[in-house]
């Protein structure tokens, strides 16, 4: 990979980790359960494209 190529997966890597933290944090917050259920998808989202960012190093 060259040097350029590693800036771009971090900066993704830094993009769905905020993404992850954001959307765990806002998920406790909601007292609407159906949007909260939503929010937790989100993040579980979020969790998987972290870990296929990770797997590429």
């Amino acid at each position: 990979m060259t040097s350029k190529e590693l800036l771009y997966v971090e900066d993704a890597l830094g993009h769905e980790k905020f993404m992850q933290t954001c959307s765990c944090e806002t998920s406790k917050q909601l007292s609407d359960v159906e949007l909260s259920n939503y929010v937790k998808q989100l993040e579980t989202t979020h969790t998987n494209m972290l870990n296929k960012f990770l797997n590429l190093l």
